[in-house]
């Protein structure tokens, strides 16, 4: 008897090599398949919103399925989807709404290195959104920065409705040199350069080469015109770039953090394919790691030209690995090792059970009106225990894009204080009240917007130690945090606001091997890690020097 649902069979197998390690893959990829096993098993609780439609999942790839390819040594057969593509297809297709039915994820965002058969993915679900998806007068757009890049997506996707025997003449669909057209659903699919036209209604929105894009702007313009679809999706695959800083880079990161659990986000489906940041880039086993359809339209011949081009020509080097094992390579790279990190939460740790451990406060307030930062940082000879306190003020909680502030103050996790600039008043009277309730020895700041609380609080006979931020007083410090969560000697409560800010981190590095804490966009804050390496200087200070320091104001 045939399998009723080979495709999703394949998926969900492919889900299980992965996360048991018979498929090697980064961790990004083992991230993304453990998440629907993870959310297979919720969704047999009534009160979890999403399920796994196995018939909405095996229709999408049989679609595929039904076209021919169009170009290279398969020219002509039809396509046969490998199980890392139906595992993308189904999940994007299969998780639907339990009351309603519509689809669960509005965006999906696919990150695989050039000749991993891309273009059959998003060609392939273009035609299904544009034919198949049951959508009255769709309107499916192939979008990029050039008519050539929108032509990748777009090109294919045309020649498979065309070169399929009978595909075309049964579903009715007129191709033009620019466009194709669905009489009967009043549907079309175009290719777009820039943006579409004001009075475009969005069903889906392809991004090719996102990592090309200088703004968001074509993007941002795709997702807002989909207020009136009930099932739209924003379809973005890319290889990686050389500007990470740069919309695909933001992207990226924002990915990064919902498959890493930092940013909660039930709508949008990432994977993302590459090596580890510990990966040796010249073994050839690497390559093979990265690039998913390795065997299929990725042989050892060619990844061994191409890395055997990389070790030979240093001038092609970072194009080669950006593009072939996603790496993007920048003087910024990405700090924290966040599974280590996660292994240092202590749900059960509490600030009442620190008495009677050395305790020093570091405070970070380069920002009234963002986030400031209150770090508590336990320590004895060897090991580390931390808090924090964060505070903001009204006006930018309030911002449409500052969802996570406002769950945060919701969780008294973030104290708000009201109007448009956080009271360092307000964070004076609780450094007084910590300093009533532990033997505080010092407390650290940086001068930049503290002079007269630091004047305040040494009027209070507390100790107060100027640390500017410099690469002398931040990259010891830095690698010994970073050591110490390595070795678990570090220990936090889990504080999701410290955890989001861990993950924005990046490490700058010069040339003599200095590491400087550093962010690659504003709204990337990293306030509370900044304080919390202030206090692992100020604890290194101590420890060559434990008698009790003199109040006052000391600059280091």
């Amino acid at each position: 008897m045939a399998e009723r649902y080979p495709h999703v069979n394949k998926a969900n197998q492919y889900c299980r090599d992965v996360v048991s390690g018979k498929i090697d893959a980064c961790l990004y990829v083992r991230q993304a398949c453990q998440r629907h096993l993870t959310d297979l098993e919720k969704s047999k609780a009534k009160t979890y919103r999403w399920t796994f439609d196995r018939a909405k999942a095996e229709e999408i790839c049989e679609f595929i399925e039904q076209q021919v390819h169009v170009k290279g040594k398969w020219a002509g057969e039809f396509i046969r989807l490998e199980p890392w593509q139906c595992f993308i297809e189904c999940c994007i297709f299969g998780w639907v709404d339990k009351k309603t039915g519509f689809r669960r994820f509005t965006e999906a965002f696919v990150l695989v290195p050039r000749k991993n058969g891309k273009s059959v993915l998003a060609a392939g679900t273009g035609n299904y959104m544009f034919l198949a998806d049951d959508e009255a007068g769709s309107e499916v757009y192939s979008g990029a920065t050039s008519e050539k890049q929108a032509w990748e997506v777009f090109r294919p996707a045309k020649q498979m409705i065309e070169k399929t025997p009978g595909f075309k003449d049964f579903f009715g669909v007129d191709t033009f040199a620019k466009s194709m057209f669905h009489a009967e659903s009043a549907s079309r699919f175009e290719p777009v350069i820039g943006k579409p036209g004001d009075g475009a209604s969005v069903h889906l929105g392809i991004v090719d080469e996102y990592h090309e894009h200088d703004t968001s702007e074509l993007f941002d313009t795709l997702q807002t015109g989909m207020g009136a679809r009930d099932q739209a999706l924003m379809f973005t695959i890319s290889t990686a770039g050389t500007n990470k800083a740069g919309p695909c880079g933001t992207y990226f990161d924002q990915c990064a953090k919902v498959l890493g659990g930092q940013i909660q986000n039930d709508r949008l489906f990432a994977i993302m394919y590459g090596i580890d940041p510990d990966d040796d880039w010249t073994d050839l086993k690497n390559w093979k790691k990265a690039n998913p359809n390795y065997g299929v339209s990725v042989n050892d011949e060619y990844l061994i030209h191409q890395l055997e081009t990389a070790k030979q020509n240093p001038s092609k080097q970072n194009i080669i690995r950006c593009k072939h094992l996603n790496q993007w390579l920048t003087v910024d790279t990405a700090w924290m090792d966040m599974p280590k990190l996660e292994k240092c939460k202590d749900l059960s740790l509490v600030l009442e059970a620190m008495t009677g451990k050395r305790c020093i406060l570091a405070l970070d307030l380069a920002s009234k009106i963002d986030i400031a930062a209150l770090n508590i940082l336990f320590f004895d000879e060897k090991e580390y225990w931390t808090f924090g306190k964060y505070y903001s003020c009204r006006a930018t909680v309030e911002k449409p894009e500052n969802q996570d502030y406002q769950t945060w103050e919701l969780e008294e996790r973030l104290t708000v204080h009201e109007g448009e600039r956080i009271d360092f008043n307000l964070i004076e009277d609780d450094v007084k009240d910590f300093c009533k309730q532990f033997e505080v020895e010092a407390i650290s700041y940086d001068p930049w917007q503290a002079v007269q609380l630091a004047a305040n609080l040494t009027a209070e006979g507390l100790t107060m130690i100027e640390t500017r931020a410099t690469v002398q007083n931040f990259s010891e410090p830095m690698k010994l945090l970073e050591a110490a969560i390595k070795a678990r000697e570090f220990h936090y409560d889990g504080c999701p606001i410290l955890t989001w800010m861990f993950g924005n981190v990046v490490a700058h590095y010069d040339k003599k091997e200095n590491i400087y804490p550093n962010k690659t966009r504003n709204e990337s804050k990293i306030d509370g890690v900044v304080a919390l390496i202030m206090n692992m200087n100020t604890a290194t200070r101590l420890r060559a020097a434990p008698k009790p320091v003199e109040p006052g104001i000391i600059v280091i």
